[in-house]
């Protein structure tokens, strides 16, 4: 009969002993090089690398007992055994490797190399972690597009900031100038890339001339990333009228005036005239160019002259109000500069017209102090009357004072009132 071992199970006779020596002698070796992972730990951690970069992942091991560690593409494809690499792949290269670490380099990264990669450590049981590689795409192409390349003041333009092919999507901001401005944006997704366009409504003004308009992106993969362009804005001309004769003081009979008429636009203003603003031109005004001249005044003179500039975009002007004195006026007269028409010259103020209200209200409150004096005034009369009355028939002041209101008991009570 056959012999069992404690187990139960047979027992091989001598003849097959020596088959089970080679089997034996192999799982004691394999014991002997792969040890136990009682207090030995992984660790790795993500990765996120800009597309073109190099990334690099490291398995560290804690209170190592030299087992072997080893690196898994996504694939679960060796990349490295302790210091060998059996993937050709030549983008992969070891940068450390010792009992507790293999540190290992990949090159040129690409989406392709997105994924998990594993490391593994040797022990009994074995461990495995996985670290994370996210690769980042920043935009392709940044470009402004604008509806209008020259716009009128006043009018609303569409500009538009495309970002391209980036991962993740792009935030695009929007600046005139040093202002943050607040765009629509809508996006596309082709394959694993984004597409970001923002939409930008702006209602422009004559300042806006020449002002920046700003698309700038806000990506992980990059810093600094942005584009611009200028605005170009006509608008009408801003006309001005000044007085360089006489610089200060009157303008009096006898003496000369000139005035100057500056406007600016864009387009530039082409046509520039003087007029006087219902009446005719005198005679002996003379007008050159921006220029308006009157050698001798005269209170025929008196009225508004008017300088009118246009262009491409449209017309405007300033008046000029003229009042001649008397040769012996002293007083200090209105400032006489320009008054601007319906599309934005400058007006002054006529002090001649403060001053008429300083007048009316001074004359209002010496009214309001004449009213209230006589007021008061018939307020006292009447309580001295009151106090007297009964007394007009009285032959003497004894009887009076007797005769008022009662007699002489009412007069004490009077006289204890007054004291």
């Amino acid at each position: 009969m056959a012999a069992r071992s404690q187990h139960g199970g047979p027992v091989a006779n001598g003849g097959g002993a020596p088959a089970l020596l080679p089997l034996l002698l192999l799982l004691l070796s394999a014991a002997s090089i792969i040890p136990r992972g009682d207090g030995q730990n992984l660790v790795t951690e993500d990765v996120t690398v800009v597309e073109g970069d190099v990334a690099t992942i490291s398995c560290r091991v804690k209170n190592s007992d030299d087992s072997v560690i080893q690196l898994l593409n996504p694939n679960r494809q060796t990349i490295y055994f302790r210091d060998f690499r059996p993937l050709k792949d030549s983008r992969f290269q070891l940068v450390n490797f010792s009992n507790s670490e293999l540190r290992v380099s990949l090159t040129n990264v690409s989406i392709s190399d997105e994924g998990r990669y594993f490391c593994q450590l040797y022990t009994d049981p074995p461990q495995e972690i996985y670290t994370t590689i996210t690769v980042l795409v920043p935009p392709r192409n940044l470009v402004i597009d604008i509806q209008k390349e020259i716009a009128v003041e006043g009018e609303e333009i569409e500009l538009n900031c495309t970002a391209m092919a980036s991962r993740p999507a792009t935030t695009i901001r929007w600046f005139k100038g040093n202002k943050e401005l607040t765009g629509k944006s809508e996006v596309e997704q082709w394959s694993d890339m984004y597409t970001v366009t923002s939409q930008l409504l702006l209602k422009v003004g004559r300042e806006d001339d020449g002002v920046p308009v700003i698309c700038l992106v806000d990506h992980p993969a990059v810093k600094d990333l942005q584009t611009q362009r200028y605005l170009e804005v006509m608008y009408k001309p801003q006309v001005r009228v000044s007085q360089n004769y006489p610089v200060q003081g009157l303008t009096r009979e006898g003496e000369p005036l000139e005035l100057t008429c500056a406007a600016y636009g864009k387009p530039q203003p082409t046509d520039m005239r003087w007029l006087r603003v219902d009446d005719e031109m005198p005679q002996h005004v003379v007008v050159s160019g921006s220029n308006l001249l009157i050698s001798n005044l005269n209170k025929t003179d008196n009225g508004t002259y008017r300088c009118e500039a246009s262009n491409a975009v449209g017309k405007s002007h300033a008046d000029y109000m003229l009042f001649v004195y008397d040769t012996t006026a002293t007083t200090e007269p209105a400032v006489h500069d320009s008054r601007a028409g319906e599309e934005g010259a400058i007006r002054s103020v006529d002090h001649a017209v403060v001053g008429g209200v300083v007048a009316v209200v001074v004359f209002a409150m010496l009214c309001l102090l004449i009213i209230l004096g006589r007021y008061f005034a018939r307020h006292k009369g009447t309580y001295f009357t009151h106090e007297a009355k009964g007394a007009d028939d009285a032959a003497d002041a004894d009887t009076a004072i007797i005769n008022a209101e009662g007699g002489q008991n009412n007069s004490e009570e009077k006289k204890e009132y007054f004291i």
